[in-house]
């Protein structure tokens, strides 16, 4: 699987808060924006295979341990990393904050300002802020 490297991949829950803001953030980086809703749509074990190794996190490090879904459903037990990658493609909801991808760069944005890590890997064409232009 490939990340479109002109294009911003957003994996958020759009009702809360820090997603909304994450989304809002994404549009000062890139004005391609492949957005992905958390609570609906579902990856493949095959793609979140690729997002684990792009953030360099365990997979368990990407889910909301106190949501309810996390106690009934995940926590307790022991996974393979093909059975945390299903844990995953089928409970994308769980997760604790938005993923972004761009430029082959991923971030987990615990907080909306957590996008801007991206922002440093642009290319010409895009948006470049002005705190970011001297890293150009």
């Amino acid at each position: 699987m490939q990340f479109h490297i002109n294009e911003l991949f957003l994996l958020y829950n759009p009702l809360s808060t820090v997603g909304k803001q994450t989304k809002a953030l994404a549009l000062d980086i890139c004005d391609h924006i492949n957005t992905v809703d958390a609570n609906r749509e579902r990856l493949s074990p095959m793609y979140w295979k690729e997002i684990i190794g792009m953030l360099d996190m365990q997979p368990d490090d990407l889910l909301d341990h106190s949501h309810q879904d996390y106690t009934s459903k995940v926590a307790g037990k022991e996974y393979t990393m093909n059975g945390w990658l299903d844990v995953l493609s089928q409970n994308a909801h769980l997760l604790r904050a938005p993923i972004a991808i761009y430029h082959g760069k991923a971030a987990l944005c615990q907080t909306p300002t957590d996008i801007m890590k991206l922002g440093g890997a642009v290319s010409q064409g895009d948006k470049v802020l002005p705190h970011l232009k001297r890293y150009q």
